[in-house]
């Protein structure tokens, strides 16, 4: 039987959001491919744009082993994706950030419990352009300084004195995406703290087009993107201002022993309760987090799946943590 390209290994974040297209993960085609392994039923899954990359390679794969099972999967952003989650639309809730009070409480109006798995780990990146000969590094402070509501800085004098005295052109992501919140918090202090007036966008393919025109512009994304956009792109490193590391980049070793600081994340996938009576869906939740045979370093498929898509695996304990947490929702809800 041939290889899918996951199998491979031949798959990008760029390939699978192709594939993605309007919301659906290969669905009719997996029917005609792949291993029948007898397990049957639909799997919805929405929420994080970021995480959705990682998410559809971990899809790709269980549909391949189990090619009557449907997983149709959507990026809607983390919030509105908790929107749909936390009224029973989904089954399973990507986010980009914690699940907040006010989703735990609209959960709870509709008796929806779930359980909470850490499944990948990323580093937010900051873009600039690559003429831009000026900025290498910046602070966490300059960082505040120039994004914080109310900044005062518009200008790359502003932040440095050296620096040209031209407008900094700002990109980001809205305020329906978890990088968003991610960001506001880790930089500004709380979520949703930040200036009114750049170019928001709930794609970050946008951000790097916007990046990417302008010789002045800044932006904030997924470093994945960076790394698929490396022509097109200048990655500024961070002084998180608090210890002796200096400038760091977001790099695997960066964001996998978390010395990028303070903007490498964990990521989650958020499994309703009700869902694990389901055979496939008890399966579905423990592949993410079962040995891939294929991996030289004996790494879950989770590990491996984000490292194949541009992300970044979690750690070892990690995994186990969260195999013990399935195992045992699992014989909780039976």
């Amino acid at each position: 039987m041939a290889e899918s390209a996951w199998q491979t290994g031949e798959v990008s974040r760029r390939a699978l959001l192709s594939t993605v297209g309007v919301g659906l993960v290969g669905s009719a085609g997996c029917l005609a491919r792949g291993e029948d392994s007898g397990l049957s039923g639909e799997i919805r899954i929405d929420g994080s744009n970021t995480v959705l990359p990682h998410s559809a390679a971990v899809a790709e794969e269980f549909q391949w082993q189990n090619n009557r099972v449907q997983i149709p999967i959507q990026g809607s952003g983390t919030g509105a994706g908790f929107q749909r989650f936390c009224t029973g639309e989904t089954h399973v809730q990507n986010a980009s950030r914690p699940i907040l009070p006010d989703e735990e409480e609209l959960a709870a109006e509709n008796a929806i419990e779930y359980i909470e798995l850490e499944v990948v780990l990323d580093g937010i990146a900051i873009y600039a352009n690559p003429e831009n000969d000026w900025c290498d590094c910046l602070t966490t402070s300059e960082l505040n300084a120039i994004w914080e509501s109310g900044s005062a800085v518009e200008t790359w004098s502003d932040v440095r004195e050296e620096w040209p005295d031209e407008e900094i052109v700002l990109y980001g992501r809205d305020s329906a995406s978890g990088t968003f919140d991610y960001y506001t918090e880790a930089i500004n202090g709380e979520y949703g703290n930040i200036r009114s007036d750049y170019s928001a966008s709930s794609d970050t393919n946008v951000i790097v087009r916007g990046v990417r025109g302008n010789q002045y512009a800044l932006g904030f994304g997924g470093a994945g993107y960076y790394y698929e956009n490396e022509d097109d792109l200048k990655l500024v490193g961070i002084d998180d201002d608090e210890g002796e590391e200096g400038c760091v980049q977001p790099t695997t070793e960066t964001i996998e022993d978390e010395s990028y600081t303070p903007l490498t994340r964990p990521m989650y996938a958020y499994f309703r309760r009700d869902q694990f009576e389901r055979e496939a869906f008890r399966e579905f939740a423990r592949f993410y987090f079962e040995d891939d045979p294929r991996d030289d370093e004996e790494l879950a498929y989770t590990q491996t799946s984000a490292r194949r898509v541009g992300y970044y695996a979690i750690p070892d304990a990690t995994v186990e943590e969260s195999r013990e947490e399935v195992e045992a929702t699992i014989e909780e809800e039976r």
